[in-house]
């Protein structure tokens, strides 16, 4: 089974203040395959963790369209907190975020069955943090 890498993230100046995700995807030898970096105003850094990871599987989606049912995703994310929510171990006490939940779960449930959320290490996720920060810069 093909097997993506999809590294996502997202932050806020202030927190909240201005923020950001950014998505960057690769096959296994890490070849670029996507990535984008976008600003999506005021709010906090989980709300842009969250959309991060929204956009980064309708990215997939476009990307691989049917394949994605076949195909081994790794989501590789920085934030514990958004980690342990989509993997139902923690509860969602911000009502803003249950939207962007309910739409990641039903991606998953339609179009990627052999999902992998796996918490790196914030210096792992480089590329996202480059994505994001010329988000926030006016430069993506």
């Amino acid at each position: 089974m093909e097997t993506i890498i999809c590294y996502v993230g997202g932050s806020a100046r202030g927190n909240p203040g201005p923020s950001a995700y950014g998505v960057y995807i690769t096959d296994a030898k890490g070849s670029l395959l996507s990535e984008v970096g976008k600003g999506i105003g005021n709010g906090t850094d989980n709300f842009a963790a969250y959309y991060g990871v929204m956009v980064g599987l309708q990215t997939l989606q476009g990307v691989l369209g049917a394949k994605s049912m076949s195909t081994e995703i790794d989501l590789r994310l920085d934030n514990e907190f958004v980690k342990k929510q989509l993997n139902a171990e923690s509860p969602i006490n911000e009502p803003g975020l249950v939207p962007m939940f309910i739409e990641i779960y039903n991606m998953r449930v339609a179009s990627f069955p052999h999902l992998n959320l796996k918490l790196i290490y914030h210096d792992e996720n480089k590329e996202v943090d480059r994505l994001v920060s010329e988000a926030l810069d006016g430069k993506g």
